[in-house]
């Protein structure tokens, strides 16, 4: 059960710092809304989806009951933005999209350094249980956020690889772009029941990509 906990609360915080992400960039690119609706915080709470943020992740979580290690992902309430702030509306919307994908990926990489020199830096400072703990840790913060930054890059709304995906492509694409916001859950439902094995095997392709395993 502690495990379960510990599991949800690391990508539950990952996917906060994916939503803020997205804020601060259009922050930084004149738009306040987000800042005007208070989700420029860490502070969880505003963030919260109940079934995306903490009922998804939770029932993801129960393989980790039968010794399993299981992958979960979910979303947050997204927030909001206005392009219309934005000096160049496709590259504004390209740059906010692709910000929460970037920071999940980012804290990936960062963590994944950590983890490739937990041990060589520490090993004659801290007892093998702790290193591993250590290590654990780090692994499950490197893994949630491939799973969020891979998950969000797929093409459906309301993903944010559909965002930058239709923010590279002519306005013709339009009329594609509103019937895919149309059947867009249905779509992402189809994708999670479906096509799990996908997601893992990009994810821990990816792991092992940055730490060596």
């Amino acid at each position: 059960m502690l495990e379960i906990v510990f599991i949800v609360i690391i990508y539950f915080f990952s996917i906060v710092i994916h939503e803020v992400a997205h804020g601060a960039a259009a922050y930084m690119l004149g738009d306040p809304t987000a800042k005007n609706a208070g989700r420029l915080t860490l502070n969880p709470l505003p963030h919260i989806d109940p079934f995306g943020t903490v009922l998804l992740p939770l029932v993801m979580a129960l393989p980790a009951f039968f010794g399993a290690r299981p992958l979960i992902f979910g979303w947050a309430r997204p927030v909001p933005f206005n392009p219309m702030f934005f000096k160049n509306i496709r590259r504004g919307t390209f740059l906010v999209s692709i910000a929460g994908v970037s920071a999940n990926l980012s804290l990936a990489i960062i963590f994944s350094v950590f983890l490739r020199f937990l041990d060589p830096l520490l090993s004659g400072y801290l007892s093998a249980v702790m290193i591993q703990s250590l290590a654990t840790v780090f692994s499950t913060v490197v893994i949630a956020n491939l799973v969020l930054g891979i998950f969000n890059l797929f093409p459906i709304p309301p993903l944010d690889g559909s965002r930058v995906l239709f923010s590279l492509l002519p306005d013709r694409f339009t009329k594609l772009q509103m019937m895919l916001e149309q059947y867009g859950l249905f779509l992402l439902i189809a994708l999670i029941v479906f096509l799990p094995e996908l997601l893992s095997s990009l994810v821990f392709f990816a792991f092992r990509l940055l730490v060596g395993a």
